[in-house]
């Protein structure tokens, strides 16, 4: 009975520091991990507002960002009309554009003009505020290279292309300008990450 008093005993002291051990442990992981930090941001809204700054700004002034039709899209210059039944036009002479879309570095970030033409602004447009986010994070883009950093991205429509012909020469850039599950891979190759690369599609919620 001794011996088995003792090794009830003995089993309960293990017991109890193996309980300790890994509530200690859980504490110490806890502390090593952030579930959501927010460190950089990029963005681009209407009215002209490319950095978070620039947004702070407009919000902290009531300011409008509502503005005319944008001059370098190619659309019509009769689009307006005021019966509200008239095919192909618009009742609003205005609405909330983001002006420099059409600006878009591909040099920078190594790519072609021609394939630049077949990129849907949503990928050039990520590629930039992707740049921008890490630099505002203090971060060097170009020392994540080679690192298991992953990209997830939300993106909405997937109207670009069938809207706007591109000429024949370029048909061979089409699989990877107008595709979402791109969008991610862009940032993850231009930028040399390892990690994951997602692009999900929730409608509005991820646009």
């Amino acid at each position: 009975m001794a011996n088995e008093d003792k090794l009830r005993d003995y089993l309960k002291r293990v017991t109890t520091d193996l309980h300790q051990t890994r509530e200690r442990l859980r504490e110490v992981e806890g502390r090593q991990q952030e579930p959501v930090a927010i460190v950089g941001i990029g963005c681009r809204f209407p009215g002209g507002v490319s950095s978070p700054s620039q947004f702070w700004e407009l919000l902290e002034s009531g300011g409008d960002a509502v503005g005319p039709f944008p001059s370098d899209r190619g659309w019509a210059t009769d689009m307006v009309d005021a019966d509200p039944d008239a095919v192909g036009k618009s009742v609003s002479g205005e609405g909330g554009f983001l002006y420099e879309a059409g600006k878009f570095d591909a040099e920078f970030f190594g790519i072609s003009p021609r394939e630049a033409v077949t990129m849907d602004p949503q990928q050039r447009l990520l590629l930039e505020t992707s740049w921008e986010a890490l630099e505002d994070a203090g971060i060097d883009p170009g020392a994540l290279r080679g690192s298991g950093t992953g990209v997830f991205t939300g993106l909405f429509y997937h109207d670009y292309l069938p809207w706007h012909p591109v000429p024949e020469e370029v048909e061979g850039y089409l699989g990877t300008g107008g595709t979402g599950s791109v969008a991610s891979g862009r940032v993850s190759y231009v930028l040399g990450l390892e990690g994951p690369a997602v692009t999900v599609d929730t409608a509005c919620s991820s646009s």
